[in-house]
């Protein structure tokens, strides 16, 4: 089990894309290793959420919300902070224009209940500290939402890291992480939070991993 911190994943990253897999391309095998995974989880699913951040964990659960979409299934992607502001987010979320994707602001939804399976993609491995308000009210609507809950590599509201679990984090059924396992996956305090861990190969090579982890 190889585990890492968030700053030498960030460096096995920055080492594949200098190897030619670039980021954006790493964010589709992201995301598509974890639509594969969660479909196996539930195929029966017909209506999946996805709760977004603005960064590159929101971008991970777009490539989700296409896949999706393509796959003919009701998509509803909820910004939890607004637009995406990550290069790698942007290109993936205009990627969704003129699918059947519903796209809405948390700001205009009272509750979380109509889907089968909820997608939590709000905060990756840059979360620390306490929720903002609107993180919040984001993870409050996942965890009550009665549904089958995911997280993309951790569940929001801890730190990769430390393990730390701020009030309000995510509760999930399935975490889906991405590479390597990171320190919150083992940690007493944050791993019942996680429930099912499952690893997903991004498409990055071993050569990427020497010397950290």
């Amino acid at each position: 089990m190889r585990i890492v911190t968030a700053a030498q994943m960030k460096q096995i990253e920055c080492n594949a894309d200098a190897g030619g897999l670039s980021y954006l391309q790493m964010m589709e095998n992201a995301g598509t290793a974890a639509y594969q995974i969660i479909r196996a989880h539930k195929p029966d699913a017909h209506v999946l959420a996805i709760v977004a951040g603005k960064g590159n964990n929101g971008g991970d659960g777009f490539v989700i919300a296409r896949l999706a979409a393509q796959d003919g299934l009701a998509v509803r992607v909820v910004l939890a902070e607004g637009e995406p502001v990550t290069v790698d987010a942007k290109t993936n979320f205009h990627r969704l224009d003129g699918l059947n994707v519903t796209v809405c602001p948390i700001e205009q939804i009272d509750r979380l209940t109509d889907a089968d399976v909820v997608i939590d993609a709000l905060y990756g491995t840059g979360f620390h500290g306490t929720l903002r308000p609107s993180g919040a009210k984001a993870c409050c609507f996942m965890n009550e939402s009665g549904a089958y809950l995911a997280a993309l590599d951790l569940p929001s509201g801890i730190h990769a890291d430390t393990g730390a679990v701020a009030e309000g984090a995510v509760h999930a059924d399935l975490t889906v992480t991405f590479d390597s396992y990171k320190p919150l996956h083992v940690q007493e305090t944050s791993k019942p939070y996680c429930g099912e861990i499952v690893l997903a190969d991004i498409g990055i090579s071993e050569e990427c991993h020497n010397g950290i982890g």
